[in-house]
């Protein structure tokens, strides 16, 4: 019998059965169902059940508190309880009725992204400590690699690694959207392989006049063939794109002719709408994201930064925060940093200070102490959840205090010029990833020293103008 038996049979009785859940899922921390009739489910209840550190309702989805780690193995036994896994179809039309566009569109994009998400965390990971080892100046006037020269074959494997991934990212994306819309897989990875294909000139060559691009009529439309490097947004649509006529023609051809002829379709009809439509709309798509968000920065300059630092957490609490990876990713491709990593970073360690303060407003309550200790050591380690839906959320002046941390952190991280190599990892962490460039490492520490200490300041103050709400 599983160890998480009696947790399978109090969850699946107290959110109205099996026959009320839609589809299951799990994010970092919390268990993710979706509901046919949200109003059958026994919040208080599920609240007492054992190991649950909070239950909410978010994008229409109940949203189980586990704790990192821990929802992994109890979403592993409960959607082997009731038979629901997460590549199990989803029932479109609960969906459609639960959500508007929008939200659909947006759950969508965030589905795509935390499927990949380990892949991402990889790359940023490994692009981090190859920066540590090259950086000269950490440990002395030479790098590490020049100090140790027998690691130098360790530092080319990082970044052979590292520059793979995240080379190659456009086929990762492809086949998570097309695996999240509903087709094959494998054909998600053929048409990422057609976006990246070296019989393409490369996107970047192209644009920097290392590489002409060859140039197909086909019924009197000239066809420039360059790669997709970096194409990110082109490879979300375009697995949309492939999901749909692969559906289509499952659907629609003789069962002795779609073996053959649904996958063939398929990637034909795919690749001509990725070279005369969904690629260049994609490419200037891309392009108009990139230039909007350094836009802000350059316009709004420090305002921009702190309006981002300071609504980022709101962004987490909806649950659609994985859809940033997108625009950071993009942001990688198109200037090798990602400024908004940094900002993220010190949102949630203002999500963290505030917590803290908690923590020293009630140390003497054995229970809150507990759960406060439990969420700031979580935020350690850039996950926020158990401190926003843990405390923060619920009594309300640490969630203001933590914005109002965050945004003014994010200042700091204005005026030191703060960025990242990479993506996917905040809190401690995030020092992997964290640019040299301009002590960028010493800016890294202060920039979250001052957003905690802020944030728990700013708790202690709040709690005495906001009462703090019971329950």
């Amino acid at each position: 019998m599983s160890e998480f038996a009696d947790i399978n049979e109090k969850i699946e009785a107290l959110v109205g059965g099996k026959e009320n859940i839609a589809h299951l899922t799990h994010c970092a921390t919390r268990l993710r169902l979706v509901l046919k009739d949200n109003s059958k489910v026994d919040m208080e209840g599920l609240e007492k059940v054992r190991l649950v550190k909070g239950v909410f309702v978010a994008s229409d989805q109940l949203q189980i508190i586990f704790g990192a780690g821990l929802v992994n193995n109890i979403y592993d036994a409960f959607s082997e309880y009731i038979g629901i896994h997460r590549d199990t179809q989803i029932d479109e039309e609960v969906l459609a009725n639960k959500k508007n566009p929008i939200q659909r569109f947006m759950k969508a994009l965030s589905d795509v992204f935390i499927e990949i998400m380990p892949s991402i965390l990889a790359a940023a990971l490994l692009l981090g400590l190859g920066s540590l080892l090259s950086t000269k100046g950490l440990f002395g006037a030479t790098s590490i690699i020049e100090k140790v020269p027998s690691i130098s074959g360790i530092y080319r494997m990082i970044e052979i690694a590292s520059g793979a991934i995240f080379d190659f990212l456009p086929m990762i994306v492809a086949y998570s959207a097309v695996k999240r819309f509903g087709g094959r897989p494998a054909l998600g990875l053929a048409l990422g392989a057609l976006l990246v294909s070296p019989s393409l000139a490369n996107a970047y060559g192209v644009a920097n006049g290392s590489a002409q691009a060859e140039m197909i009529n086909i019924f009197g439309l000239n066809i420039e063939l360059v790669g997709f490097q970096g194409g990110i947004i082109i490879a979300l649509i375009m697995g949309y794109i492939v999901a749909f006529l692969d559906k289509k023609f499952n659907k629609i051809l003789p069962d002795m002719l779609k073996f053959v002829l649904s996958p063939m379709l398929t990637i034909l009809i795919s690749a001509f709408f990725l070279f005369t439509i969904v690629g260049p709309f994609g490419r200037g798509l891309g392009i108009g994201i990139t230039n909007g968000l350094l836009w802000l920065v350059e316009h709004l300059g420090v305002f921009g930064y702190m309006i981002f630092g300071g609504i980022q957490q709101i962004i987490v609490i909806t649950g659609l925060h994985h859809t940033f990876g997108a625009i950071e990713t993009q942001l990688l491709q198109d200037t090798s940093r990602d400024f908004l990593n940094p900002l993220m970073s010190v949102a949630l360690m203002g999500q963290g200070g505030a917590v803290l303060g908690y923590l020293l407003l009630n140390y003497r309550d054995n229970k809150k102490r507990s759960i406060a200790v439990s969420a700031f050591t979580s935020t350690l380690f850039g996950i926020s959840e158990p401190a926003l839906f843990g405390i923060n959320v619920k009594y309300r002046y640490p969630l203001i205090a933590g914005c109002l941390a965050g945004a003014i952190a994010s200042s700091y991280v204005y005026f030191t010029k703060l960025t990242a190599v990479g993506f996917g990892a905040t809190g401690l962490p995030g020092f992997t990833i964290v640019d040299p460039a301009n002590g960028g490492y010493l800016h890294y520490l202060v920039a979250h020293l001052l957003a905690i200490v802020l944030g728990a300041i700013l708790t202690i103050v709040l709690s005495k103008v906001i009462k703090e709400k019971k329950g």
